[in-house]
C-alpha cells in the first residue's frame, strides 16, 4: 500500500492552498483525493464568470445537498450547492471576494484559546494570499497567488445605486477589504482577464509538475482509518474499485458539510449518534457537526423605467455572440460576473458593526438564473450576517454515499427575525431615493403588498434562500464543545488528523466566506510545516463609534467637512 506524508482530503478551496505551501518542501510527498472530476481549462462552464448560473445544481458540479424541512421556513427544503470538482466551491461560486469585518477576528480571539486568530495575526495572510489590482498598500496584498480585479460599475444603475446609499445616510468606502468595511464601494472578484480564477488555478495548477505532489480526482473517501487513536490512511472509491492509503497526516478540507460528515463516519462525533448507527467510536466529540452557521439572503427587485439593464443578455438568442465574444476575446457580458459592487451597512444604532450585506446587481433574476423578471429591472440580495440561530450535520447512516440530515433553523431566534425586517426596510429604503427616480418602475419583490413587519416575515419564510456560507461545523477552540486545536488544526483527542476549512470556524464572517478559508489555509499550512508565523500587522482599522477617522489615518478627506465624507469620491 502507497504510503504519503500528507493525504489532503478535498480538492477545494483550502486543500488547493494546503496543497501548494505544503508541498514546497520537496521532501514531503502530498496527495490529494477530491471526490469530483477536474476543473478542465476547456469548459466554459467553470471558466466564464457569467456562466455561473450553470453549474448549480448540476451533478457534473454540485454536490446538491438539501436541508431536512426549515421549520421556521414552512418547513421548506433549501437547495444548498456545494462544488464538487477541483477548485471545490471557488470553482462554481459567485466570485466575491470579501474578507469580513476586523472584529470578526476579534470575536474569535476573544474565545478561550484563540488569541493568535485575532485581526492583526490574521491580516498578514490575507495579505500573503492576494494580489490587489487596485493597489497594495498596508491592508492589500501584492504579489500573492489570488489576483483580484475591483468590478469597473459602468453601468448606470451602479451610479444611481452608489448615489442612493449615500441620500440613504450610508458612508462610501474606499475598499470594503482595506481599513473600513462599512459602507459601500466596488467588489473584488476572484477573476482575472475575463476569467474565474479559482483556489485550483491559483493554488494548485501552478504546482502540479512537483513531483512530490499527486492529485486524484474522482476519488471519494469513504473513512478514515485509525490505529487505536492515530490516523493512519483513508479508504477510498474510484473507477469503482475499493482503494486504501497510509498517511503519516491526514487533514480534511470537505468544508462544513462533507467534514464533518466524514469524521462521524469514521468513529470521531457524538456517541450516542455514531453507537446509535453501529459506527465503533474513536473519540467521543459531541461539537462535531453541531453550531452549523450560514447567511440567509432575499432579492428585493424593482423595474426600471430605462432599458439600461442586462436583462438582454439573458435572451437565448443573445447567448451565443456573448459566449463568442468570450471565447475570442475574454471580454463583454461574459466575462464579468456581474455582482460588481455591493456594500456594508448597520440595521439599526445598537449594533457595533454593520450586521447587512448588499449585493447590488444590474438585472431581475435569481442566483441560479431562473425566473428572470420580464423586462429590464435590478435588484440588491441582502440578508443579515450574524445570525444567532444555529444548527447541525448529522449523518443518518453508515453510507457514505447518503447525504446527512442538514438542518440550519433559519429564522429561528427573536433576533434574527428583527434584523430581517430591519434589513428589508433598510434595502427599500436605498431603492427609493431619488438617486432611482430616472429608473424606478415599482417594486416587483416583495411588492407593496408586503409592508407589515409580518409580512415582511412571511415574505422571507416562503421565498429566502441560502447565500451558500455554511461554516462552524468542527470549530477551533480549547473548550468540551470545540473540535479543532487552533494552535495546530489537529482534531482534539486523536493522533495524526487536522482539519482546515470552514467548519473550524468559531463564528461565520460577516460577508462571503471563500477569503477567510483562504486566509485559515494559508495560516495553518505555516501551523502544520512549523514554520515562523508572520508576525502580526500593526495596522488600524475602522471602529463605528470610537472616534476612527471615515478614511484611512492620512487621507487628505478625513480633513474635510463631515457633510462631504460621505459624498464625494463616488466609486
Amino acid at each position: 500500500m502507497k504510503r504519503y506524508d500528507v493525504v489532503i482530503v478535498g480538492g477545494g478551496s483550502a486543500g488547493c492552498a494546503l496543497a501548494n505551501r505544503l508541498s514546497e518542501d520537496g521532501a514531503t510527498t502530498v496527495l490529494v483525493l477530491e471526490a469530483g472530476h477536474s476543473d478542465w481549462k476547456i469548459d466554459p462552464f467553470i471558466h466564464m464568470p457569467a456562466a455561473l448560473p450553470f453549474p448549480i445544481g448540476s451533478r457534473l458540479y454540485d454536490w446538491r445537498y438539501r436541508t431536512d424541512p426549515e421549520p421556521h421556513l414552512n418547513n421548506r427544503e433549501v437547495f444548498h450547492a456545494r462544488g464538487k470538482l477541483l477548485g471545490g466551491s471557488s470553482s462554481i461560486n459567485g466570485m466575491i471576494f470579501q474578507r469580513g469585518n476586523p472584529m470578526d477576528y476579534e470575536r474569535w480571539a476573544a474565545e478561550p484559546g484563540m488569541k493568535e486568530w485575532d485581526y492583526a495575526h490574521c491580516l498578514p495572510y490575507f495579505k500573503k494570499m492576494e494580489t490587489c489590482l487596485a493597489g497594495a498598500d498596508d491592508w492589500r496584498g501584492g504579489d500573492g497567488p489570488l489576483v483580484l480585479e475591483r468590478g469597473p460599475v459602468q453601468n448606470p444603475l451602479f451610479g444611481a445605486f452608489f448615489e442612493a446609499v449615500q441620500q440613504a445616510g450610508h458612508p462610501l468606502t474606499d475598499d470594503v477589504n482595506g481599513y473600513r468595511q462599512e459602507g459601500f464601494a466596488p467588489f473584488d472578484r476572484n477573476l482575472h482577464r475575463g476569467r474565474r480564477l479559482s483556489a485550483a488555478r491559483a493554488y494548485l495548477h501552478p504546482v502540479r509538475h512537483r513531483k512530490n505532489l499527486s492529485v486524484e480526482t474522482l476519488a471519494f473517501v469513504t473513512r478514515v482509518r485509525f490505529d487505536g487513536t492515530r490516523a493512519v490512511g483513508v479508504d477510498y472509491r474510484r473507477a469503482g474499485r475499493s482503494r486504501s492509503v497510509d498517511a503519516g497526516e491526514v487533514i480534511l478540507c470537505g468544508g462544513a458539510i462533507n467534514t464533518p460528515q466524514l469524521l462521524q463516519l469514521s468513529g470521531v462525533g457524538d456517541e450516542g449518534l455514531l453507537k446509535g448507527l453501529g459506527i465503533d467510536v474513536v473519540h467521543h466529540s459531541p461539537g462535531v457537526g453541531e453550531n452549523l452557521q450560514d447567511h440567509l439572503e432575499v432579492y428585493v427587485q424593482y423595474s426600471s423605467k430605462e432599458p439600461v439593464s442586462i436583462a438582454p443578455g439573458l435572451r437565448w438568442r443573445a447567448r451565443p455572440g456573448i459566449a463568442w465574444n468570450w471565447l475570442v476575446h475574454h471580454r463583454g457580458l461574459g466575462a464579468t460576473n456581474h455582482f460588481e459592487g455591493g456594500g456594508f451597512a448597520r440595521s439599526n444604532d445598537d449594533v457595533r458593526y454593520p450586521n447587512l450585506m448588499f449585493h447590488f446587481l444590474p438585472v431581475a433574476i435569481r442566483y441560479d438564473g431562473s425566473v428572470p423578471a420580464e423586462g429590464h429591472g435590478y435588484q440588491v440580495h441582502i440578508g443579515p450576517m450574524y445570525a444567532d440561530t444555529r444548527g447541525h450535520v448529522r449523518i443518518r447512516s453508515r453510507d457514505p454515499r447518503e447525504h446527512p440530515s442538514l438542518l440550519f433553523n433559519y429564522l429561528s431566534t427573536e433576533t434574527d427575525r428583527r434584523e430581517w425586517v430591519e434589513a428589508v426596510r433598510v434595502a427599500r429604503e436605498i431603492l427609493n431615493q431619488p438617486a432611482f427616480a430616472p429608473y424606478n418602475d415599482g417594486e416587483l419583490q416583495p411588492g407593496p403588498q408586503v409592508e407589515t413587519d409580518e409580512q415582511i416575515l412571511d415574505w422571507v419564510r416562503a421565498d429566502a434562500e441560502t447565500a451558500l456560507h455554511p461554516s462552524c461545523t468542527a470549530a477551533m477552540g480549547v473548550e468540551d464543545r470545540s473540535v479543532v486545536d487552533p494552535a495546530t488544526m489537529r482534531v482534539h483527542g486523536v493522533d495524526g488528523l487536522r482539519v482546515v476549512d470552514a467548519s473550524v470556524f468559531p463564528y461565520v464572517t460577516n460577508g462571503n466566506i471563500y477569503a477567510p478559508v483562504m486566509m485559515v489555509a494559508e495560516k495553518a499550512a505555516d501551523l502544520i510545516a512549523g514554520n515562523t508565523p508572520l508576525p502580526p500587522a500593526d495596522v488600524p482599522w475602522y471602529r463605528h463609534g470610537d472616534g476612527s477617522p471615515l478614511y484611512p489615518p492620512g487621507d487628505i478627506r478625513n480633513s474635510a467637512d463631515s457633510s462631504a465624507d460621505t459624498t464625494e469620491d463616488q466609486p
